[in-house]
C-alpha cells in the first residue's frame, strides 16, 4: 500500500477512522442528496450524450428511408443490451468492486481490480463479437427483418458488433474512475465520444468528399470509432501517477479471484441487462408481426426508455459509489438511507421525463418521422406508459443500491418479472384479447409499476451477515 493509503481502524460503533483519501472521506462523511446530486451533476452529460446517441442515429439513418430506419430499429436494442451490460451491468461490478475496496482502505486490491477491468473488456468483447456476428441475421430475421430491412441490419451490426471492444473497455475503464468518486473525468470522455459520433456519423451515412457513403454501416463506423478514441483517453488517465487508482500490468498476476469479484456482482447485473433489452426485443417482435407501422412506432417510443435508464445510471452510478463505499467501511445504516433516498432521487428524475412527453408525445415522435399512423400509434405508447416512468425509475435506482451491496439476485427476479409480466401480457392483450397496441402498452406500464414494488422487497431484504462483516469482499 503506497503512502496516499491509512488502513481503515474501526471504533466501537463500527464508524471507520480516516479513509485513504479525501474524496473516499466525502463518500463516507458528507450529507447524502447534496453527494449523491454532486456526484450525479456530471452524468448529465453523460444523459445529454446517449440522447444524442439514442436520437441522432435514427434521425440520420431515417433520412435513408423508412426500411433502413426499420433495419436498425431491429439491432438497436442489441447494441443497447451491450452499451448498457458494459456500463452497468459489468461495469457496476467494477464500480462497485473498486469502490469497496477503497471504503476498506484496500488500495492495492483497488489497482488490482482495475487491472483486472481491462482483462475482462477483452474477453467479454471476444465472446459478444462472436455470438452477435454469427447469430445476428437469424435474430433480425426472426424478430420480422426481410428484405431491405434486413440488408440495413446485418449492415449496420456487422460494424457495430465487429468492433465491440471500444464499447467494452470505454466503459469499463470509465466504471473503475467512477468507483474513486471520480465521475467528471468519465461523463466528459463520453460526452467527447458521443459528439465525436454525431459529427462523424453523417459523413459516413452519407458520404463526403473522399469518404464514401456507407449507408446504415456508417453509423456503425462513428459509434466504435469514437468510442475507441475515448478508451485510449481513459487507459491513459489511469496509467497516471495522479489517478487514485493505478493501472498497471508490472507485477499484477492474474487471479480468478479478482475477477470472481466482478462475476459475482457483474453475472446478475448482465442478466438484469439482458432482461431490460430483451424486453424491448421481445415487444418489438410482437409488434413487428402486426405491422410494419406499430413496430416502428414502438421502438421510436421505447427509444425514450433507452434515456430513462441512462439518466437511471447518471444517478445509480453515485448510488453505487456511496453504498458501496460505506458499506465497504461497515457503515451499515449510513449505506441503506443513501439506497432509499437515491430511489427517490432516481423517480423524481425520471417521473419527470416521462409527464413532460406524457403531455407533448408528437415533440418526440416527430424528431424520427413524419408520417402520421406511426406518430399516432407512438403517441398512444408516450401517454399510457409516460405516467409510469417515475416507478420505473425508482426500481433502477434501487437496483443500483443493490448493485453497491453486492446484492443483485432478487432486484434481477423482479426484472424478469417485469419481462414476462410486459411481454407476456403484451402478447396476450394483442393477439388474444384483441386490444392492439394500446394493450400492450397498458401491460408495459403494469410492469413498471410491479418492478418498483418488487425492488423495494429486494432491498428490505439485504441484511448485514457475517461475510459482510468481514470486509469489502
Amino acid at each position: 500500500m503506497d503512502s496516499a493509503s491509512v488502513s481503515i481502524s474501526l471504533v466501537s460503533d463500527g464508524a471507520p477512522a480516516r479513509p485513504a483519501a479525501a474524496r473516499t472521506r466525502m463518500l463516507l462523511e458528507a450529507p447524502i442528496v447534496p453527494t449523491l446530486l454532486r456526484l450525479a451533476a456530471p452524468n448529465v452529460l453523460n444523459l445529454l450524450a446517449f440522447v444524442g446517441l439514442i436520437t441522432f442515429d435514427g434521425l440520420f439513418v431515417g433520412r435513408l428511408g423508412p426500411d433502413a430506419l426499420a433495419g436498425i430499429s431491429l439491432v438497436f436494442p442489441w447494441v443497447m443490451l451491450m452499451q448498457h451490460g458494459a456500463a452497468s451491468g459489468m461495469g457496476g461490478a467494477v464500480s462497485s468492486a473498486v469502490a469497496r475496496a477503497l471504503g476498506a482502505g484496500q488500495r492495492e486490491r483497488a489497482n488490482a481490480l482495475a487491472t483486472h477491468a481491462v482483462w475482462l473488456a477483452l474477453m467479454l468483447s471476444a465472446l459478444f463479437s462472436f455470438l452477435m456476428l454469427l447469430a445476428g441475421p437469424l435474430v433480425y430475421r426472426w424478430m420480422g427483418g426481410r428484405g431491405a430491412i434486413l440488408e440495413a441490419a446485418v449492415a449496420y451490426a456487422n460494424v457495430a458488433f465487429g468492433g465491440a471492444l471500444s464499447i467494452w473497455m470505454l466503459n469499463l475503464l470509465a466504471n473503475v474512475v467512477r468507483g474513486t468518486g471520480n465521475m467528471g473525468l468519465p461523463a466528459t470522455v463520453i460526452v467527447g465520444c458521443v459528439l465525436g459520433h454525431v459529427v462523424i456519423s453523417p459523413m459516413l451515412i452519407f458520404g463526403s468528399g473522399p469518404i464514401p457513403a456507407l449507408g446504415p454501416a456508417g453509423a456503425g463506423w462513428g459509434l466504435v470509432t469514437s468510442f475507441g478514441a475515448g478508451s485510449i483517453v481513459l487507459f491513459i488517465h489511469l496509467r497516471s501517477a495522479a489517478a487514485p487508482v493505478t493501472l498497471s500490468f508490472r507485477g499484477i498476476r492474474f487471479q480468478w479471484r479478482l475477477l470472481g469479484e466482478f462475476f459475482r456482482v457483474g453475472v446478475p447485473g448482465m442478466l438484469n441487462v439482458a432482461i431490460t433489452n430483451i424486453t424491448v426485443i421481445a415487444l418489438t417482435g410482437v409488434a413487428g408481426h402486426l405491422n410494419r407501422d406499430t413496430a416502428i412506432a414502438y421502438a421510436m417510443g421505447a427509444r425514450l426508455e433507452y434515456i430513462i435508464i441512462p439518466l437511471g445510471f447518471g444517478v445509480g452510478t453515485g448510488i453505487v459509489a456511496l453504498v458501496g463505499t460505506n458499506w465497504g467501511a461497515k457503515r451499515y445504516a449510513r449505506a441503506r438511507a443513501i439506497a432509499w433516498s437515491g430511489g427517490a432521487v432516481v423517480a423524481a428524475a425520471c417521473g419527470a421525463v416521462g409527464l413532460f412527453f406524457a403531455l407533448f408525445p408528437r415533440l418526440w415522435m416527430a424528431i424520427f418521422t413524419a408520417d402520421e399512423e406511426i406518430i399516432r400509434i407512438g403517441v398512444s405508447y408516450l401517454q399510457i406508459v409516460g405516467p409510469a416512468y417515475a416507478l420505473y425509475g425508482f426500481g433502477i435506482g434501487l437496483y443500483f443500491a443493490c448493485q453497491g451491496y453486492g446484492r443483485l439476485a432478487l432486484a434481477v427476479v423482479a426484472n424478469g418479472i417485469r419481462l414476462v409480466l410486459a411481454a407476456g401480457g403484451g402478447f396476450i392483450a394483442m393477439f388474444w384479447m384483441q386490444t392492439g397496441a394500446a394493450g400492450m402498452f397498458a401491460a408495459i406500464a403494469s410492469g413498471f409499476v410491479i418492478y418498483a414494488g418488487l425492488t423495494g422487497i429486494a432491498l428490505s431484504g439485504i441484511k448485514v451477515t457475517p461475510q459482510s462483516k468481514g470486509g469489502s469482499s
